[in-house]
């Protein structure tokens, strides 16, 4: 693994710097899988989840905010939670102290300062994270997951782009639609899991990688699929015929869908 993308290097409390908005910003990334991620701004603070791997992919999405401080009038949360520069990440570098998020093509989105120490107010939460001490099974986390099968062609971005359907759902089982992703070319994905409507970011790489996070849902109780939590779960995607298989980092599957014609 290069240095230069290893993943653990994002865990930390960093500056925001070299970025269309938001200079001066707080960027928290943790090994959490719930809030991993808390963007600390003049608003208040942006929770969240991110991933990334060996590779170099990174991306990150937001699933609510709490808004605080004497600008609260003008810091009303509109449809769209995550930041737009953060919702154009999709890889990262380490350059020396700093780490630098890049978008799909390699442009720069912004660069990461450390060193930075959110202070709150006191109506400003969560409050920030005692960032933890990177160990064994951190590591262990972030470690390189499993090659696809050999009979599998590994998926890419234009592969996996449209709209897939669990191929197990049988129809007339859910009571409005059924489950399904939408994965679009903007870096998110839209979908429902039979009862609740889902939504998150993707990215995609080399050799079949595939990341991704899921913002707010509903939470209907029903007789579910849970294609959200599929793909969470995935650290690769591949394609068996026409059927897109996902798997976690260990190789075991996740889910299979088939394109929904």
């Amino acid at each position: 693994m290069s240095p230069a993308a290893d993943p653990v290097a994002l865990i930390g409390s960093w500056k925001l710097a070299e970025v269309d908005e938001g200079a001066g910003d707080i960027l928290q990334l943790t090994p959490d899988k719930h809030d991993g991620l808390l963007l600390f701004d003049r608003c208040g603070v942006v929770m969240g989840t991110w991933r990334a791997n060996v590779n170099g992919l990174f991306v990150a999405g937001a699933s609510g905010r709490s808004v605080s401080g004497n600008d609260a009038r003008n810091c009303r949360p509109g449809p769209e939670l995550t930041p737009a520069w953060l919702g154009r990440a999709g890889a990262f570098r380490v350059e020396g102290d700093s780490r630098v998020l890049l978008d799909d093509q390699g442009g720069h989105v912004a660069r990461l300062l450390p060193g930075a120490k959110p202070t709150p107010g006191p109506n400003l939460l969560p409050s920030p994270a005692e960032l933890p001490v990177v160990t064994d099974e951190v590591r262990r986390a972030f470690a390189p997951a499993a090659a696809l099968p050999a009979a599998l062609t590994p998926a890419s971005r234009e592969t996996l782009l449209g709209r897939w359907v669990p191929v197990d759902a049988r129809p007339g089982r859910f009571r409005s639609g059924g489950p399904y992703v939408e994965l679009r070319d903007d870096g998110s994905w839209r979908g429902s899991d039979g009862c609740n409507g889902e939504r998150g970011r993707w990215v995609a790489g080399p050799a079949g990688d595939f990341l991704a996070t899921s913002g707010p849902t509903t939470a209907i109780g029903c007789e579910n699929v849970p294609v959200g939590f599929w793909l969470m779960k995935a650290w690769r995607a591949g394609l068996d015929g026409d059927v897109l298989v996902l798997f976690d980092a260990q190789g075991g599957e996740t889910g299979r869908l088939q394109r929904d014609e």
